[in-house]
């Protein structure tokens, strides 16, 4: 038996996982991931990632290729809508186009790209920063104590065992996380409404689909409820059953009981509205659960859950996948200070306090969308109003002491076409200049934090220097406006982000802003110290 010693296990090398593992290793921190499969993923699953996924692909300087990746998969920029059948009539449009209003909010576009096209992008990315990733190989057993955590893992192909010595355990083990259910964490949420199943088929669709450019279509006809994606060439695609209706009106959300060939040929070509003797090749068969609930504990000592393990939800709004890379880069800039100690471990549970609350809002407004797209007979008591998909998908406010708030009640949620700032929300894209190069005010920061501040907040850069020293935290500060480094063409700058060009504004590694100060304050580095070691969880140095 072979031992090994690493800061980070983290069980699970799907999405998830490999974000976080590519996540430490940009802030230096080497991880090993296990994951039971023999490879990255041979079905589609979560297709559709948002804005504020691609901002986290450009960090780790990966978001090129997932786009070139995306355009070999997908015809990008279609419609979300629902028809009876694809061939039939067109019952409504929910987004005419997947980036339409969104295009001024980010420097990245939302995209479609299959988990089989994404995966080995972000494997490939973990291992240049020197993950040790390891397929086929499972987690048999861990305990924790305060020494780390202990654990042993097994070689599928071999049966060959391993002892892991770890500081910390990322539990992305998927939506039936034997780690979680090991740890006694129950969840939270509307449980499972319905066993579904995606039908991967093989069928030259492009005479259906016309000149639409469709990316997700909802199917609402009277003897199923269901959605198409198609593949780039229009003749293969899945379709995602999640419930059957019979003649009578009794709905059957069981789905999985029966996966004949016969049959799900049938709810392809039905789906279609091809007639009988349509040619239908079906390559494969998936079942899953239409569920949403989150674990009512994102942290268990030395145990953190992220991804399907810490939530699930319906596929509707492509929430899921998002809301994990969301937990991961949460989480791996903290992990990093803890571990380098440059911050208490008592900011791992700002984890928990940030991303479970807001992980429950999402699931609810998956939920809501199910419920109005697909489903409209499930229980609707404290059915979350649907939100602007911008709000849900931007705009993820946290309350925690990683946060400085400035004294008012934070809300639920912050809908990013405001263009004000909040504090404990995401930093506003602005599209700034440096050297003739046009860039974004989130590619200011890189892995450390960022001290903006106005043209006259030179004091803050001072600061930022001193301060920076003292905690031995990367803290750089750049200053935007007439005349500093950083021009602001739009001349708006300090009015968004709701400062005088004498103050400043702390922005997290994870682009979450953490603290301001309208303006100059009689004391920066006093001010900007407080705020830093409150947030980091750490004392201030005895000062010489």
């Amino acid at each position: 038996m072979t031992e090994i010693r690493k800061p980070v296990l983290i069980v699970g090398g799907s999405l998830v996982g490999l974000t976080t593992s590519a996540l430490l290793g940009a802030h230096g921190i080497d991880s090993l991931v296990v994951e039971r499969h023999t490879g990255t993923a041979i079905h589609p699953r979560a297709a559709s990632f948002h804005q504020r996924t691609m901002e986290i692909f450009r960090t780790i300087e990966i978001d090129e290729k997932v786009e070139a990746a995306a355009d070999l998969e997908f015809v990008q920029q279609g419609a979300i809508m629902a028809v009876e059948t694809l061939a039939g009539k067109e019952l409504a449009y929910f987004q005419a186009n997947y980036n339409s209003g969104v295009e001024h909010l980010s420097a990245t576009p939302r995209l479609f790209i299959t988990q089989i096209g994404l995966e080995p992008i972000l494997r490939d990315r973990a291992r240049e920063y020197g993950a040790d990733i390891r397929f086929n190989t499972e987690l048999v057993d861990f305990t924790q104590d305060d020494d780390g955590i202990h654990a042993t893992i097994r070689s599928r192909e071999d049966g060959s065992t391993s002892t892991v010595h770890a500081d910390y355990l990322v539990a992305a083990d998927g939506a039936h996380s034997a780690i979680r259910e090991r740890l006694g964490i129950p969840l939270a949420g509307r449980g499972t409404f319905a066993n579904c199943v995606t039908i991967y088929f093989k069928s030259d669709v492009r005479s259906m689909i016309g000149d639409r450019n469709l990316s997700v279509i909802y199917v609402n006809h009277p003897e199923f409820l269901a959605f198409f994606r198609f593949s780039i060439t229009a003749d293969s695609g899945f379709l995602a059953v999640f419930s059957t209706k019979s003649a009578d009106g009794t709905k059957d959300t069981n789905v999985s009981a029966d996966l004949s060939n016969e049959r799900l040929t049938y709810f392809v070509r039905t789906a279609l509205g091809a007639p009988a003797d349509w040619p239908i090749e079906i390559e494969s068969v998936q079942s899953w659960e239409a569920s949403a609930g989150w674990a009512t504990a994102f942290r268990s000592g030395r145990v953190l859950l992220a991804g399907d393990s810490a939530h699930t939800m319906p596929p509707t709004g492509g929430f899921g996948g998002n809301t994990g890379i969301a937990d991961a880069h949460n989480l791996a800039w903290k992990l990093a200070h803890v571990l380098r100690g440059t911050a208490g471990a008592d900011l791992l549970d700002t984890y928990d306090a940030e991303r479970r609350p807001n992980s429950a809002l999402v699931a609810e407004q998956a939920y809501a969308r199910y419920v109005a797209r697909l489903d409209p007979d499930l229980p609707k008591e404290n059915l979350a109003e649907e939100l602007d998909d911008a709000a849900v998908e931007l705009g993820a406010v946290y309350g925690s002491h990683a946060v400085i708030t400035e004294g008012s009640e934070l809300p639920d949620t912050h809908n990013p076409r405001t263009g004000a700032l909040l504090v404990g929300s995401r930093a506003p894209h602005m599209w700034l200049e440096r050297d003739g190069a046009q860039l974004s005010t989130l590619d200011l920061v890189q892995r450390g934090f960022l001290l903006l501040t106005g043209a006259d907040g030179q004091e803050w850069c001072d600061a930022a220097a001193v301060v920076g020293r003292e905690l031995g935290v990367d803290v750089s500060a750049v200053s935007v406006g007439s005349g500093a480094a950083v021009s602001d063409p739009s001349g708006t700058f300090c009015e968004v982000y709701g400062i005088e060009p004498s103050g400043a504004v702390l922005i997290r590694p994870d682009d979450i802003v953490a603290w301001r100060s309208v303006g100059a304050g009689a004391d920066p580095a006093g001010a900007l110290r407080s705020a830093m070691t409150a947030l980091l969880a750490i004392h201030a140095p005895a000062m010489s």
